[in-house]
């Protein structure tokens, strides 16, 4: 293993089994206290000071550890702002016996300098030795504007959310209710559970509410569920030994193969137990995943909300999760792995015809589920295939205005795989299909409509390879792994137009907004759309087909 640079902090430990839960893996609750405490040592190290943690979020874990095996956690400060500094954490884990390492978690933390009675705090900016430093340095901030707007995103999203019916919210067989997952709790906080600060540890009250979690996703699924990620772990206030902790839990919804549950945790002094005031000092939200005893990953029941409080909830976690799709591609920075292939005459053919099963695939398959939506769109008669792709240059923000009557015809859906991240982007279309086809695959009229559009060259589907039109250094040269159109034709005068796109990492500052809830490019650029075929004149275009 490389030596830690200047301003990281380390932390190596051997898994025990006092560590591990009843599966032998490494409790997440273990790994959250480590983090907590490596992210503070390193903050404290910047600050020179005592430093307490304001919120820990992004965590996605990817891999799981297990007994016997070592945990090396690596935590430095990326940007320090006024009072506050961000953390990066990194978590690898490595076998003993072959040495080969594994990326168990990522994460990012924010803690505050705690200044002395009445001294003021400035905190020094973070010396950037290399590349990745400046990179993470910038995002970092972008970051922080994420954290900074994510109430007030969260009540648009919310707020948007209310003004239209929900379509999977639907009734249908199987749902079940969530009242049989909510958990509670009580802890003690005794002194061996106190941070150097004399308050209650930070990743101590983590692992409580892990652990509790844990319990409520294990009640719906009937399986052994796996912490997948946390949306964040928001302190409010501090808590002291002494304090009486209460701690619920429930299952707010799930999302295919992943289950998303709500903790609350209140103190309490002597005075306010006895009075039943509680403080509200933490939230969080946890992801899981779950397997069976044959390791097989579950598939969880939908939710049917009953209560006004479990459609608060239910609707939360949508826009929880929608928000988590756009923050998730500002939280590290990827380089871009190239797609492209060869392309000349001889293998024309072939690559169109598989671009086009490749789009034929990806709008097959099962999963999408509707991140943003007004009203649905009606039956489905024909469909036709737009067969050319074209390199697209797309950037973040831009866009024309649009008017609402148009927003009401759009429909946005994802689809996660893996580390893939593909939309579907639905559009209501009073035109015919066939015209709408040929007005679609006329990629010298693309710039009419779409502001983000820049044209190179046309292809079918993905990004290729021409020697006439080598790479230059003053371009940024985006990816196309997948992309294009399905027209369905509704009836003779109208149709359905979507758009598939399974994004790479060029490509992702383009949709990330737009996901996460503090953009409408993509819906501003579906109106434009719509409008450059409404409003297209039919041109003898009818007598081509």
């Amino acid at each position: 293993m490389e030596r830690p640079e200047p301003a990281e902090v380390r932390m190596s430990q051997a898994i025990q089994p006092a560590h591990a839960n009843p599966r032998g893996e490494l409790s997440a609750g273990q790994l959250l206290k480590w983090i907590d405490a490596t992210a503070c040592l390193a903050a404290e190290k910047h600050a020179g000071i005592s430093c307490v943690t304001a919120s820990v979020d992004d965590i996605q874990f990817e891999e799981t550890a297990r007994v016997g095996q070592v945990i090396t956690i690596k935590a430095k400060v990326t940007r320090a702002f006024s009072t506050s500094m961000e953390i990066s954490i990194k978590v690898i884990v490595q076998d003993m016996l072959t040495g080969i390492e594994k990326l168990v978690s990522v994460a990012f933390s924010t803690f505050v300098a705690k200044p002395v009675g009445k001294e003021k705090i400035h905190l020094k900016p973070v010396t950037l030795l290399t590349e990745q430093d400046h990179v993470e340095h910038n995002l970092a901030s972008e970051r922080r504007k994420v954290r900074l707007h994510h109430e007030d995103t969260f009540k648009s999203l919310m707020k948007e959310n209310s003004e239209f019916d929900d379509p999977i919210c639907d009734e249908e067989e199987g749902m079940v209710s969530t009242r049989g997952t909510a958990v509670q709790s009580i802890e003690l906080v005794l002194p061996p559970h106190a941070n150097h600060h004399g308050n209650t540890f930070g990743g101590q009250i983590m692992a409580w509410m892990e652990s509790l979690a844990t319990i409520s996703a294990s009640r719906l699924c009937r399986a052994h569920p796996l912490l997948k990620s946390v949306d964040m772990f928001k302190f409010r206030g501090p808590s002291a030994v002494g304090d009486r902790l209460v701690f619920n839990a429930i299952v707010n919804n799930t999302f295919q193969t992943c289950v998303e549950v709500g903790v609350r945790v209140e103190a309490f002094d002597c005075q306010e137990w006895s009075k039943g005031q509680g403080r509200h000092i933490n939230s969080a939200f946890l992801i899981y995943n779950a397997v069976n005893d044959k390791e097989e990953m579950v598939t969880f029941p939908r939710i049917k909300p009953i209560s006004k409080d479990d459609f608060r909830r239910y609707r939360g976690a949508i826009a929880r999760k929608r928000i988590r799709l756009g923050r998730k591609y500002v939280t590290s920075h990827k380089e871009e792995v190239p797609v492209c292939v060869q392309w000349d005459i001889s293998n024309q053919v072939s690559l169109s015809n598989a671009n086009v099963e490749a789009l034929k695939n990806l709008a097959a398959k099962s999963g999408w589920e509707v991140t943003s939506a007004v009203e649905k769109v009606g039956g489905i008669q024909s469909m036709y295939n737009l067969l050319s792709i074209t390199n697209e240059s797309c950037h973040a923000a831009g866009g024309g205005s649009a008017s609402t009557a148009a927003f009401k015809k759009i429909k946005i859906y994802t689809l996660e795989e893996h580390d893939l991240l593909s939309v579907w982007v639905e559009k209501h279309v009073e035109r015919p299909a066939h015209l709408t086809y040929h007005l679609l695959s006329d990629f010298t009229k693309r710039p009419l409509w779409d502001p983000h559009f820049v044209s190179t060259y046309t292809v079918a589907v993905k990004s290729v390879l021409l020697p006439s039109v080598p790479p230059c250094p003053h371009y940024i040269r985006s990816e196309i792994i997948c992309a294009g159109f399905l027209i369905r034709a509704i009836d003779s005068s109208s149709c359905t137009v979507s758009y598939f796109n399974q994004i790479s990492a060029s490509i992702s500052p383009y949709f990330a907004g737009n996901l996460g809830g503090w953009s409408k490019s993509i819906e501003e650029t579906a109106a434009s759309c719509i409008k450059f075929i409404e409003n297209a004149t039919d041109g003898g275009l009818i007598n081509t087909f």
